[in-house]
């Protein structure tokens, strides 16, 4: 291969490796709580859960190698570095994938965080061909020099590259992810496809007679004190509704209220996986909220994955535990980066999202 054909390969390859790096850790980065969640599921698949704790810290540094590398390959920064960091990193993911791959230990790599979601085989293959595209790069590394700079420049550079980008990172777990590849995000209609309120019947009993009695709700004397102290309520049943959602809300006896997120003008969810994490200001901060919604006049609601014993005792102190209800953790985790966090949802629309540290506090 002649000397000019065989620069213009490596070139090309160097910047088509370097444009995939940049484009992963961009994805990753905008969110990187994902990659801490992701990470916390391959610790598990290989049991090694006593890493847990620094799951969010190199889910950081890992996306930050990855970009440096890439940034520093389009730019001819260091390349010769770069080309070994790229090397390390693929090495470390394609052996990653191939026991996913094999052994199915976690569903998704998260390899492009939310945004692009391939099974563990395509993951693998996607490495096997960027592996390729590397391999003329790691043979000419010798070939790469940045003649336009000076390797005080090029450092100077990377650094800057290094800092701005660990900035981007912080800010998105600060906050919420720059861009929400997830499916709750800001102006999506959550409300299912061909989704049907239904209508609920209740059932009561009078306490005297055994006579019962069904009526459809709300249509029922429930404001009467003294019809309501003469029946007792038996059972309730639903006609038609849907749940094409995929996911539900619970109350803390079961029923499934999930209606409430599609049915509720101007309602302010706050979501908290797990109300243990939650701190002085943070609960401070909620309450400060709560009394925002009441004088705007919406309605708000708590989801969250913590037990309801836990949230009972809880509102013994705070007073604002009233309308709790429970989801699956991982789906938690979809609807808001952060704990807590908060939505305003609109008959389903979500017309907002805040992390812990935006909440609209106004006056």
């Amino acid at each position: 291969m002649a000397g000019s054909a065989k620069k213009t390969v490596v070139a090309v390859c160097r910047i088509l490796v370097g444009m995939l790096f940049i484009f992963s850790s961009f994805t990753k980065g905008v969110d990187p709580l994902g990659t801490k969640y992701k990470m916390l599921e391959y610790f598990a698949a290989y049991g090694i859960e006593w890493m847990n704790d620094a799951a969010l810290v190199l889910a950081v540094v890992m996306i930050l190698a990855e970009f440096i590398v890439g940034i520093c390959l389009i730019t001819n920064v260091l390349s010769r570095l770069a080309t070994l960091g790229a090397t390390l990193l693929m090495i470390f993911f394609t052996a990653t994938t191939f026991f996913d791959a094999m052994y199915d230990l976690v569903p998704d790599c998260g390899c492009f965080g939310t945004a692009i979601k391939l099974t563990n085989w395509q993951t693998f293959g996607k490495n096997i061909v960027i592996d390729l595209v590397l391999l003329p790069v790691i043979i000419n590394n010798k070939s790469l020099k940045n003649r336009r700079l000076t390797l005080l420049g090029e450092w100077t550079l990377a650094i800057i590259f290094m800092i701005g980008f660990t900035w981007f990172e912080i800010h998105n777990i600060r906050h919420l992810p720059a861009i929400d590849f997830m499916d709750w995000k800001v102006g999506k209609d959550m409300t299912p496809q061909g989704y049907d309120a239904g209508k609920i019947f209740v059932t009561y009993q009078n306490n005297e007679t055994g006579e019962t009695q069904e009526f459809e709700s709300p249509n029922y004397p429930w404001n009467d004190s003294v019809w309501m102290s003469q029946w007792t309520f038996v059972s309730q049943r639903t006609e038609g509704g849907s749940d094409a959602l995929g996911f539900a809300i619970l109350d803390a006896e079961g029923e499934d209220f999930t209606h409430i997120l599609f049915e509720t003008e101007n309602l302010y969810v706050f979501v908290s996986t797990h109300l243990e994490e939650l701190t002085e200001k943070d609960f401070d901060n909620c309450i400060k909220m709560t009394e925002v919604a009441y004088r705007q006049g919406f309605d708000y609601i708590w989801l969250t994955a913590s037990l309801p014993e836990y949230v009972e005792e809880l509102n013994k102190e705070y007073l604002i535990f009233n309308d709790v209800y429970y989801g699956d953790e991982l789906e938690l985790k979809t609807m808001v980066r952060s704990n807590p966090g908060l939505m305003l949802i609109d008959n389903g629309v979500i017309k907002n999202k805040w992390s812990k540290i935006d909440f609209p506090l106004v006056k």
